[in-house]
């Protein structure tokens, strides 16, 4: 049964750091491009970072700069390095995979398999 699991939210200050953890299970992860999306309390679901197989990448405007999106294929793991963590970043996160390995854009209607979500909250 293909599963991603995310990993590694939390509370943490603004300024600070987090990363986040797509494990998966069932698929091999090189295979697919794998991107980080978020919604936020009242707001729609909206793309952070994708990643394709070949390791091209894209950010949104708001984290470019401060998220660098990452891939182990030996971990089939696919990670979300967020620094200077801003008020504004609180949101579930989720990761998504899509059949279409070369996709390096977050089109979130492309990306079939989801996990669950971990929760960040930026606060002091």
């Amino acid at each position: 049964q293909l599963q991603l699991v995310e990993s590694g939210g939390g509370l943490v200050q603004p300024g600070g750091s987090l990363r986040l953890s797509c494990a998966a299970s069932g698929f091999t992860l090189d295979y697919y491009a794998i991107g980080w999306f978020r919604q936020a309390p009242g707001k729609e679901r909206e793309g952070v970072s994708c990643i394709n197989s070949g390791g091209s990448r894209n950010y949104a405007d708001s984290v470019k700069g401060r998220f660098t999106i990452s891939r182990d294929n030996a971990k089939n793991t696919v990670y979300l390095q967020m620094n200077s963590l801003k008020p504004e970043d609180t949101a579930v996160y989720y990761c998504a995979a899509d059949p279409y390995p070369i996709q390096a854009m977050c089109v979130m209607t492309d990306y079939d398999y989801w996990g669950q979500g971990t929760q960040v909250t930026v606060s002091s």
